[in-house]
């Protein structure tokens, strides 16, 4: 069977595409595209069959009485994101505290970057997620709609610009912090700073406090293909652990660098002994807390109303096999 395969491009998906990693019993067809264009296209139009998808967004899907989508647990995209909160020259921001009554831009309300940080700024930080005042654009250019169905719960306060991008407000300081997945064009310089100076430590601190290394995407199929053939999603399963090894093997070839890093290797071993070997880990049993911890957050959020069991994120052709993982 022919199946079409939507995915970011990384070192973890690579393999899929170059045909080193096959989907077993499954003829994949798979595109690599931008992330943000990728997330749009398919919530719209639903053109893959099986695609990378934010995770909050998963989390929305399940509230439809249809649950059109029905997640695989591999995680192809995670991130510790206290490197991307940047704030305003302008504005007299030094701790996430000093955000309270302030103005955050986020291009995305349920994107996972700013799921995380909410939660995480409200747990350990002591900025409450609904102190500040959310203001949604487009991160490089003005836009006047949202990239891909949102809910903008109650409890919150919410601000809309379409004259600038969140970028150029930032610089300008007409808002006073930015929570975003990529960084914005006016740093470094341009009248912005990050929040945290230095994240790479207060991201280890929150590794060793809660054991979460967040995940940003998982990989969702389509209900009604996962239906019609069972084996699919335990299929994709097999086919990503199979691609994220490769991806760490990768690595270890100093023929010709595959990154801009001249430690590579050295920086992968550093972080493995820092996080364990096991830090990109697929499968139900070793995600447990971090998958808890995301349906809590958005429950927070008010992005969802259920808190679902890992089982139910799950719960589908296959499950038997997948929750074993």
């Amino acid at each position: 069977m022919k199946l079409k395969l939507g995915l970011s491009e990384s070192a973890r998906t690579r393999p899929l595409a170059d045909g080193r990693v096959v989907v077993d019993g499954f003829d994949a067809d798979v595109t690599l595209t931008g992330v943000q264009a990728l997330f749009n296209q398919q919530t719209v139009e639903h053109t893959y069959d099986a695609c990378e998808f934010p995770i909050a967004t998963y989390l929305r899907t399940l509230q439809d009485p249809a649950r059109p989508y029905l997640a695989v647990p591999v995680f192809p995209s995670r991130h510790f994101r206290l490197s991307c909160i940047f704030v305003s020259e302008h504005a007299d921001v030094r701790t996430p505290a000093d955000l309270a009554g302030r103005r955050i831009g986020i291009s995305v309300f349920d994107m996972a970057a700013g799921v995380w940080l909410r939660g995480i700024l409200h747990d350990h930080y002591g900025l409450d997620r609904f102190a500040p005042t959310y203001v949604i654009g487009g991160l490089e250019e003005a836009r006047s709609g949202d990239e891909h169905p949102q809910v903008y719960p109650d409890g919150f306060s919410f601000e809309s610009r379409s004259d600038a991008s969140l970028a150029e407000l930032l610089a300008a300081g007409e808002i006073d912090a930015l929570m975003t997945a990529r960084a914005p064009s006016t740093w470094p310089g341009g009248g912005v700073r990050r929040l945290f100076d230095d994240p790479r430590p207060a991201e280890q601190d929150y590794f060793r406090t809660t054991g979460i290394f967040p995940a940003m995407h998982v990989l969702a199929v389509k209900r009604p293909l996962a239906e019609a053939h069972p084996t699919l999603p335990m299929a994709l399963y097999d086919a990503f652990v199979r691609a994220q090894a490769l991806a760490r093997t990768d690595l270890f070839d100093s023929t010709a660098l595959d990154t801009v890093l001249p430690w590579q290797l050295e920086e992968l071993l550093a972080t493995e002994r820092d996080l364990g070997p096991d830090l990109w880990a697929s499968g139900v049993a070793a995600n447990r807390p971090m998958l808890e911890q995301v349906v809590d957050y958005c429950v927070a959020d008010g992005l969802i109303g259920t808190r679902f069991t890992v089982e139910e994120l799950f719960a589908g052709p296959g499950a038997e096999q997948i929750l074993a993982t």
